[in-house]
């Protein structure tokens, strides 16, 4: 049975299908999540609580191979200066600035940064053992639970007519009861569970645009211990 802050939403999913394919309000990777939220009047935001009370809200094109943010966390992980960071392994960015804009996983990049996953933390290390920055896989958990421990993930076909996008929203799914620890770390393992650093030099300074906690959609499903289908 749906949670109680979840019937009007259920209640607008139905009469948002029954429109058919729906324009895209934003091109992009984005459009699909802001397109939906705006249907539903729920404010684009960027705080760390959850946009539906105690759910967060998720949209994904059906049977798309990108990736999706979970959350951001930064939380006294660096282990050395981000400025001294950048300028150690960074590389330049689209504007020219050095900056550490990377995908982290188990496989080194070309700086030689790798995470390094063991029981209680995953760290960011450079292959000659300089360790970047350290969460405990505790603390993600618990970040998770604060921001994603439920989620409506609202799926939808896709079609373009004369370059633009448009969404039929028709399937959803409810993920509940969090995560653990052990899931965590499986999931950092085997590549599905990856780390952005988003960061730059700005002279004195380090502009860090927060670490991001990063799941292939397709493997969203898996960090959850219940699943239940959303029918509207």
């Amino acid at each position: 049975m749906p949670v109680p802050e979840l019937r009007d939403i259920i209640r607008k999913l139905s009469i948002i299908k029954h429109r058919g394919y729906i324009q895209s309000l934003r091109r992009g990777p984005t459009g699909i999540g802001f397109t939906l939220e705006t249907l539903l009047d729920i404010e684009e935001n960027n705080i760390s609580a959850p946009d539906l009370g105690t759910i967060e809200l998720k949209a994904q094109r059906e049977n798309h191979a990108g990736m999706t943010t979970l959350f951001t966390f930064n939380n006294k992980a660096w282990q050395i200066n981000p400025l001294e960071a950048i300028r150690r392994y960074g590389s330049p960015d689209k504007d020219g600035r050095m900056g550490m804009y990377y995908t982290m996983s188990a496989v080194p990049n070309s700086a030689g940064l790798l995470l390094v996953i063991d029981d209680e933390l995953v760290s960011i290390r450079h292959i000659d053992g300089t360790i970047i920055a350290t969460w405990k896989l505790a603390d993600i958990e618990k970040r998770f639970d604060a921001k994603v421990k439920n989620v409506l993930l609202v799926k939808a076909k896709t079609e373009e007519r004369d370059g633009v996008e448009y969404f039929l929203y028709d399937r959803a799914r409810l993920l509940s009861g969090g995560t653990t620890k052990n899931i965590l770390k499986s999931q950092f393992e085997n590549g599905q569970l990856l780390i952005d650093l988003r960061l730059h030099d700005k002279g004195t300074t380090a502009r860090n645009h927060g670490t991001g906690f990063r799941v292939y959609e397709s493997n969203l499903e898996n960090l959850y211990e219940r699943i239940e289908e959303i029918d509207f």
